[in-house]
């Protein structure tokens, strides 16, 4: 595993509507490792492909052990991900660690369904709600280009993301 550099906006790579993975390769195997030690190397949530510059259809999430999910800790990779259903709206604080710094309240689906691959290129369904779905819709977002940025009405809406001691970095 390594850690990879994350890309941040405005680099046009995040702009890139990704490729589907067309089979599995032992490549694969190690770009999800790269993205689950990156992802929590930067104490996020969630981590598209696009953002360490590989223009693939890969994303990893893990929702942190101590939020009240029944997903809470646990490594979900999705490949070739697909929204199939979503329901409920909300507008909860989202932020990007390709936008470090920042969030705003972005309107999301309560919930979602999404059909996907996993690492062993078996099928599976999941279906997220709360942080679970806004962090899937995040992250399918980045597979065709789309950053939080682009679903608000004015840059206005922009908030510093306060610092604290554990997070000098105020990285989002």
């Amino acid at each position: 595993m390594a850690l990879r550099e994350i890309l941040h906006h405005p680099d046009e790579r995040l702009r890139v509507k990704c490729k589907r993975v067309g089979s599995r390769d032992i490549g694969l195997h190690r770009l999800i490792d790269d993205l689950f030690e990156t992802m929590e190397h930067a104490r996020g949530v969630g981590l598209a492909a696009p953002q360490v510059g590989v223009p693939l259809r890969v994303t990893v999430v893990r929702i942190p052990e101590d939020y009240d999910d029944p997903a809470a800790g646990q490594d979900i990779a999705l490949i070739n991900p697909e929204i199939v259903k979503s329901t409920g709206e909300w507008e909860p604080d989202e932020g990007c660690l390709s936008i470090p710094g920042y969030v705003a309240n972005v309107r999301r689906n309560w919930a979602v369904t999404v059909n996907a691959r996993d690492r062993r290129w078996r099928e599976f369904r999941i279906r997220g709600d709360g942080l679970l779905g806004q962090a899937l819709q995040h992250e399918i977002d980045h597979l065709d280009g789309v950053l939080f940025v682009d679903r608000l009405e004015s840059p206005d809406q922009l908030r510093p993301l306060e610092r604290t001691r554990d997070d000098p970095a105020g990285a989002a």
